[in-house]
């Protein structure tokens, strides 16, 4: 009788456990979660103010929620679980006015265009050194050895 209670309980405890998520097993394939639009810089960067909504359609693509009780908002979502559990996300709002783009918010990851408030791309930094008879030298020696 004890060894069919001990059977049973081994076995109900096996089943509980097979299906819990927290034991890693190894070996065991988790697949990678990808939910709403992709959304990159080169696209935050297409949008200037004034585009229309076709327009901002074409560059970001349909909206991942399109509000009917605020047609002036579009909200872009994406979402990325990699494979050990950690979740990414991404948000873009896209506000228009008289059917122009009007505003942008978006999340931490983007560097917003100038146009939205943003702040302008550092310029290249480029060494101006002023060729002097000295350095001229310098080069002269160096190419000759």
């Amino acid at each position: 009788m004890q060894k069919t209670i001990r059977l049973i309980l081994i076995t109900s405890l096996i089943g509980v456990f097979s299906g819990c998520s927290y034991l890693k097993f190894p070996g065991v394939y988790k697949i990678v979660i990808q939910q709403g639009n992709v959304i990159t810089q080169e696209m935050i960067d297409k949008l200037e103010p004034g585009m229309t909504r076709r327009q901002v359609r074409f560059v970001m693509g349909t909206p991942l929620i399109d509000d009917p009780f605020a047609q002036d908002r579009w909200d872009y979502f994406y979402s990325y679980t990699n494979q050990k559990g950690k979740v990414f996300t991404r948000n873009v709002t896209v506000i228009f006015l008289d059917d122009k783009l009007e505003h942008l918010i978006a999340s931490d990851e983007f560097n917003l265009p100038p146009a939205f408030g943003g702040e302008p791309a550092p310029e290249e930094a480029t060494e101006d050194t002023e060729v002097t008879s000295e350095t001229q030298s310098e080069l002269e020696e160096s190419v000759d050895e």
